[in-house]
Parts: structure tokens; C-alpha cells; sequence
């Protein structure tokens, strides 16, 4: 049986095209080039042909299509692919989840007002929209939207690109748990040193009867009133909470990759699960350390009259010159953060706002995770199409 040529661009005739049914098989001569060859009528007792077709082998060309290895692909790509990915991924976790930021911060209060006194987040969220107006859980995310851009950018720029030193150091060509516990410490160093004055904006605006008009003039109230100081006086506390809770995240994020994702695809479900369930444990595990981290930006009346009388009571007992020491205005130092929280409330107020904290930081940590991932996978996908064409075109 003949047939006319493949390549709609010549002529069947000219291209020498063929297709012959052989021994009850169609054999497929393709090859890079045209057809190979002819082939004559089969004759009466010749032997039939093996199911296997045997053909000339086209040469390989370097702009062969792969898959995608979008783990893989990072080492090789620039930082900013990264850092687009954890920019965007960073706002968008902030952003979708600052209602439920909004309720932790309120629910971690040693002593609430009257009004922001609350059964629960759903309670919580209730009480401020029919007390205080629909878009007062959202008050001051501006900032929050402004910080987060550039402190996930370096986050996980910088947490891609140890990990994989590290790891090609410990362990050549495979996962290890202690390069990406390091890469977090290391990574949520960089990423507080951006984030911090906008956690602090945020928390005096997120407070319930909050004096401030705006973002601007929050920051320029603690401008006036404690200095610049004020900007970074929980940055240790932040540091001491969000290093081990990074290296408890990334080490239960990686782990539980290895598991639901052990060729390490592009797989949202598994990046949601991962985040969410890694995001869990290390918020509560850290939960005492983020009530002291709120009490130091916030700087609680109630805590700071309650700092302020025992500093009192103590000058009554050695001298009055110490009733004005240093320190008595404003809380100052996790130490102090620690002692006041028990002061005012014993163990369980180390814990206050666990639940919230666990409801904001699972879904959060997941979306963090999975738009992170995808943003990933789509930029070196790109990336990857664009050395194909340009490999294309040199051949060419």
C-alpha cells in the first residue's frame, strides 16, 4: 500500500514517501531526513518481519523537549526568580489572612478592655465588624502589604540558596534536615530585619481603642514619643521566636515533601497540606515567645502601670532616686517581656491566642507554600520554553 508523502511541504513523488503493509504489521520507516530506502513487494515463503521496526536513529538535538524539573531548575536561574515568587507569595499570605492577624493580636492582650473581651476568633471577628465597622479587621494590612514584599523576597531567596549549598556540602544529591533548619535561621534573620517596624505599625493599629488616624501617623506618633528604637525593640524577641519556628517549618515542611511528594513535582495539594500542617506545629510550639513579641510592640498600658508600680514599690523600699529608673516607662528586653506576662496572668497567659494563632498560621504558611511553588514552577517554565526557542534558533 503507497501512500502520499507525510511533509505537507513537498510533493509525495518527490519526498520517495512509502507505507507498506507487511506481514499483517505497518512498519514505520520515519526518520529525521525522509524516508529511508525502498521496499519491495513481499514474495511468496519469505519470512515475515519482527514486531520490531528497526530504524536509522536521528541525531539528538540539544533542544530536545524535557520535563520541567522546577526543583531542579533553581540552582541554575537567577535569584530573582525566587525572590519574585516568595515577594508575591509573602503579600498575598499576609494580605488574605490579616483579619484573623488582627484577632490574634487583640486576643493576646494580658488585660482586654471591656470591649475586646472575646469567646473565640469567630466571636472576635463578629464583635469588631458589627462594634467598630466592616473594614476594621483590615485596619493598617497597607503596611503590612509594603513590608512583606521585600522581607519574603529575601526569605526565600536566601533560604533556596543555602539550602542547596548546604546540602551539596553534607549530603551530595540528597535532602538534608539540618541544611534546611539552617536555612531558615538564616533566611528569618534577613526577612525580621525588613519585616520588624512594619509588625510594629501593624500590632498599634491592630489594638482595640487604637489613638493612631493612619499608617503615617502611627509611625511618626513613635517617631516623636520613643524614638526609633521603638521600630526594632522586639527584634531580638522576634529573632528568639522565628528561629526556631522557621526550623521547626521548613524541617516539618521538607519532611512531609518527602513523603506526599517524594519526586518532588509540581503537586499544589501536597504544598497545601505540607504548609498547612508544618505552619501548625511550629506556631504553637512558639506561642509564649509571640505573646512576649506582642507585649513588647504593643507596649500594653495596663503591663506598663503594672511595671511602673512594682518599680515604685521597690523605691519605696531602697530609695526614692529609683522610682525614675531607666526602663519603668516602656517594657523593654524579652526578660522583662517574660515577667510581666506571668505577673499578669501565670502560665496560661503564654498561651493566650493559641487557637487564633494556629487558625491564622495554617492557612497562611499553606498559601505562603503553594503560591510560592507555583510562581516557582510557572518562572522556570518560562525560563526553561525560552532556552528551547533560543537553542532552536542557533540550530536554525
Amino acid at each position: 500500500m503507497e501512500a502520499p508523502g507525510v511533509d505537507s511541504r513537498v510533493p509525495g513523488a518527490a519526498a520517495g514517501a512509502e507505507l507498506r503493509w507487511l506481514g499483517g504489521r505497518l512498519l514505520d520507516a520515519n526518520v529525521t531526513g525522509g524516508f529511508v530506502g525502498s521496499l519491495s513487494s513481499r514474495k511468496a515463503g519469505e519470512q515475515d518481519y519482527n514486531p520490531v521496526l528497526h530504524r536509522v536513529a536521528p541525531e539528538t538535538s540539544p533542544c530536545a523537549e524535557t520535563d520541567v524539573d522546577y526543583e531542579g531548575l533553581p540552582q541554575e536561574v537567577a535569584t530573582s526568580t525566587h525572590m519574585l515568587a516568595g515577594s508575591v507569595a509573602g503579600i498575598m499570605e499576609h494580605c488574605l489572612m490579616y483579619p484573623i492577624d488582627c484577632v490574634k493580636t487583640r486576643m493576646q492582650s494580658l488585660h482586654p478592655e471591656h470591649g475586646a473581651r472575646y469567646r473565640n476568633v469567630m466571636d472576635a471577628l463578629r464583635q469588631i465588624v458589627r462594634t467598630e465597622g466592616l473594614w476594621r479587621p483590615i485596619r493598617g494590612v497597607n503596611v503590612l502589604a509594603v513590608g512583606a514584599g521585600p522581607a519574603h523576597a529575601l526569605y526565600f531567596a536566601s533560604y533556596e540558596k543555602i539550602k542547596f549549598s548546604l546540602s551539596d556540602a553534607i549530603h551530595p544529591g540528597a535532602n538534608s534536615h539540618f541544611a534546611n533548619g539552617v536555612a531558615g535561621c538564616m533566611a528569618t534573620v534577613l526577612h525580621d530585619a525588613v519585616m520588624n517596624p512594619a509588625e510594629v505599625v501593624k500590632q498599634r493599629m491592630q489594638m482595640f481603642n487604637s489613638p493612631y488616624r493612619g499608617v503615617l501617623d502611627c509611625m511618626g506618633s513613635l517617631m516623636r514619643q520613643e524614638g526609633s528604637a521603638a521600630f526594632y525593640r522586639s527584634y531580638t524577641t522576634q529573632l528568639t521566636m522565628n528561629v526556631p519556628f522557621q526550623a521547626l517549618h521548613f524541617m516539618t515542611y521538607e519532611y512531609l515533601q518527602e513523603l506526599l511528594n517524594p519526586h518532588r513535582q509540581y503537586n499544589p495539594s501536597s504544598h497545601v497540606v505540607s504548609g498547612a500542617l508544618a505552619g501548625a506545629v511550629a506556631a504553637a510550639a512558639t506561642t509564649p515567645l509571640d505573646v512576649c513579641k506582642t507585649l513588647l510592640n504593643t507596649q500594653e498600658a495596663q503591663a506598663i502601670h503594672v511595671v511602673q508600680a512594682e518599680a515604685a514599690s521597690a523605691a519605696g523600699a531602697v530609695g526614692a532616686a529609683t522610682a525614675s529608673a531607666p526602663g519603668s516607662r516602656h517594657i523593654s528586653g524579652l526578660g522583662e517581656a517574660f515577667r510581666t506576662v506571668y505577673r499578669m496572668g501565670g502560665t496560661p497567659a503564654f498561651f493566650k491566642g493559641v487557637q487564633a494563632r494556629i487558625i491564622y498560621q495554617m492557612p497562611s504558611t499553606a498559601i505562603s507554600w503553594s503560591v510560592y511553588e507555583f510562581f516557582k514552577y510557572i518562572i522556570t517554565k518560562r525560563q526553561h520554553e525560552r532556552r528551547l526557542r533560543g537553542d532552536r534558533d542557533g540550530d536554525k
